[in-house]
């Protein structure tokens, strides 16, 4: 006997995401940047403090609101990425104002940093602190000289770290957006289920 559709399905759940975990990592990590490297009193500090918890709350609350609205979903799925992407730039722009090397995408630290899978702010805070100021550019112990500063400094692999946590978090939510808008094109939302278990209950 084929299981009747329910009105209200299963929602909820984003703490299962992965999407919602590494945001909120990138917002654990980025409220730890900003206190450490920007102005406190300054607008930047907020705006990208704002813009990562804006990628972490606007998951949970389209997941949430999944239960009756899938456009609303789909919606704040895209606003999380939105923000995120809004994040990224203020990190390059850091990166860029202070003359500091953005990691290109072969550079085998954004590799090794995603293998890494850090759960938590302290993980990725250990891992920065071992790729800075403890070793040279070559990996042997050592001072660094100006050249090597803009690529090995805790500033810059601080940076570049959130950089790749955000990328990681970006290409989930691509896929998540990708499936959300192909899943309401086949079943549409709550409007067309309300129906579709009207019409079963008129059978």
């Amino acid at each position: 006997m084929e299981k009747s559709e329910s009105l209200i399905p299963v929602h909820g759940g984003y703490r299962k995401l992965k999407s919602f975990q590494i945001s909120q990592l990138v917002y654990d990590v980025t409220v730890r940047f900003c206190n450490r490297f920007i102005d406190k009193k300054s607008r930047t500090h907020d705006q990208m403090v704002q813009a990562a918890r804006s990628g972490v709350q606007n998951i949970a609350e389209g997941s949430q609101a999944s239960a009756t609205s899938k456009k609303i979903e789909l919606k704040l799925t895209s606003i999380a990425r939105a923000s995120l992407e809004e994040l990224k730039l203020d990190y390059e722009d850091f990166l860029r104002h202070r003359k500091l090397i953005k990691w290109e995408k072969n550079n085998p630290l954004r590799q090794e940093l995603i293998d890494l899978r850090c759960e938590t702010a302290d993980d990725v805070a250990k891992w920065v602190k071992v790729k800075s100021g403890h070793r040279g550019p070559c990996g042997h112990s050592g001072h660094f000289t100006e050249s090597t500063k803009s690529t090995s400094s805790t500033e810059a692999v601080s940076a570049n770290a959130a950089l790749v946590l955000i990328a990681v978090a970006c290409s989930l939510l691509d896929r998540q957006v990708a499936f959300l808008a192909d899943s309401f094109e086949k079943d549409g939302g709550f409007t067309e289920r309300m129906y579709r278990i009207r019409s079963q209950k008129r059978k």
